[in-house]
């Protein structure tokens, strides 16, 4: 991107002579010619730097207009590079200047290598101070996000079709809408396509609207000035600015305010924002994500969520599903878990039993994905041996139907051959033919499975 740059001076030929010079190495120039015209433009533009003279109407040689104007730009924009420049240069005016705010002093007349080398270093300068302060203030983000990532896992036929999809949509830049159970894995998903998407290379920003407050929703979605309201000690970016080129992932949409939602759709619409306390307006570049475990046209229905906003949301809607509808990827998402807390404690690696992967295959699983991984965590630390037991996974013994491997209605009358027939052979199919893993999870060896299989038949 082009740096723009402010040029303030009262000399038209001084400012000729500069908009000249920048313009022929590549610069977007402005002008103003008196301090109150410097402060009416940084309201309302963006500049990367501002070159600026210190004396103006009110005399020519004291440099007072100028220093009063430094401050009163350092009070509107914190780390905006100014370089002075002053034909009446002393060692106290250029001390004096720098206090004020100044990043650099040239002197009049000026050497055009000089003045362009200041300028670059000035600008690398802003730029590395403004990408920490997303940093920073991302890792700040990142601290109440500390949990076991682990890659996603698809052996089952829904996920395998719903990771399609995304990949399918990655390229676009159209919103999600992501919809499912709390702890189904909808903010992995949203990585997920972040890392597939054109924009992989920017930020993946992940916001959980539940946990904004209604009286702090526009300064942490969209920034802050210093001063803006009473605790605003310094200037703050907001998500969508951390965002930028990136990704923004909206979690939990539903429990955004009511009464904040058209702000949002504004933003959204328009694409542009301001922060408050200013009244520039900035662009927002980003590829929106959004998630809830509620339904969304219900919330419509019930006065709850406003519908064009939903509108905006959900261009493309996919569901994920609960992980007691994807069975095949319970034991591989058990397993990564296991490898992940191991390498979180620096421990070794556990393994599951037989009886563990049954007893894992036959739970609900209310909490889903995130319930799976709190439960081999505390297996992992819990545990005396090395491989585990039911017992050592605390899981209740409600039994998930979906997985259940023998019809337990009351008018099951089959013989238990019959019924001993058909879980062997759901489990030998859940295995996809593996005989050894279809026996270990029945607690069998690979003789026996096929002996008991065989005089069942």
């Amino acid at each position: 991107m082009t740096a723009s740059i402010l040029i303030a001076d009262d000399d038209e030929g001084i400012i000729s002579a500069l908009s000249l010079l920048l313009k022929s190495e590549g610069f977007t120039v402005d002008t103003a010619s008196s301090p109150q015209q410097v402060l009416d433009k940084l309201l309302h533009c963006d500049y990367h730097l501002v070159l600026m003279d210190l004396n103006y109407s009110f005399d020519t040689t004291s440099g007072e207009e100028g220093l009063h104007l430094l401050t009163r730009i350092r009070n509107q924009e914190e780390l905006l590079p100014v370089v002075v420049m002053t034909g009446w240069a002393t060692i106290e005016l250029a001390v004096n200047t720098i206090k004020s705010g100044a990043n650099d002093f040239i002197q009049k007349p000026w050497d055009n290598n000089q003045l362009l080398a200041t300028i670059h270093n000035q600008l690398k300068l802003f730029n590395a101070q403004k990408q920490t302060q997303k940093l920073s203030q991302h890792n700040q983000l990142l601290q109440n996000e500390r949990r076991i990532s682990l890659p996603i896992t698809a052996h089952s036929a829904i996920m395998k079709s719903l990771l399609a999809k995304l990949q399918q949509v990655a390229k676009s830049d159209v919103n999600i809408l992501l919809t499912g159970e709390n702890g189904t894995g909808k903010s992995m998903l949203a990585r997920y396509v972040h890392d597939y998407s054109n924009r992989a290379s920017a930020p993946f920003i992940a916001v959980n609207m539940g946990a904004i407050t209604e009286t702090l929703f526009e300064s942490e979605m969209f920034g802050h000035l210093k001063g803006a309201f009473t605790d605003a000690k310094q200037t703050r970016i907001g998500r969508f600015e951390l965002a930028e080129s990136g990704t923004l992932f909206l979690d939990e949409i539903a429990n955004t305010p009511l009464s904040q939602q058209a702000k949002l759709l504004r933003v959204l619409e328009e694409r542009r924002f301001e922060k408050v306390g200013a009244t520039k307006t900035q662009v927002a570049d980003i590829r929106l994500i959004t998630a809830t475990n509620s339904q969304p046209s219900q919330l419509v229905a019930d006065g709850l969520f406003r519908q064009d906003l939903l509108y905006r949301i959900n261009t493309v809607e996919l569901v994920v599903p609960p992980l007691r509808e994807r069975l095949e990827d319970i034991i591989p998402l058990a397993q990564h878990y296991l490898m992940a807390v191991a390498q979180k404690y620096n421990q070794p690696q556990h393994t599951l039993s037989a009886a563990a992967q049954t007893a894992l295959l036959q739970y609900p699983w209310p909490g889903n994905v995130r319930e799976l991984g709190h439960v081999i965590e505390r297996a992992h630390i819990l545990s005396e041996g090395q491989i585990l037991q039911p017992s050592n996974l605390g899981l209740d013994s409600q039994p998930n139907n979906s997985a259940a491997s023998v019809n337990n209605n009351a008018t099951d009358l089959r013989t238990l051959e019959a019924i001993e027939l058909d879980a062997l052979e759901q489990r030998f199919e859940y295995f996809n033919g593996d005989a050894i893993q279809a026996a270990q999870s029945l607690g069998l060896s690979r003789s026996t499975f096929y002996r008991r299989l065989s005089k069942a038949k």
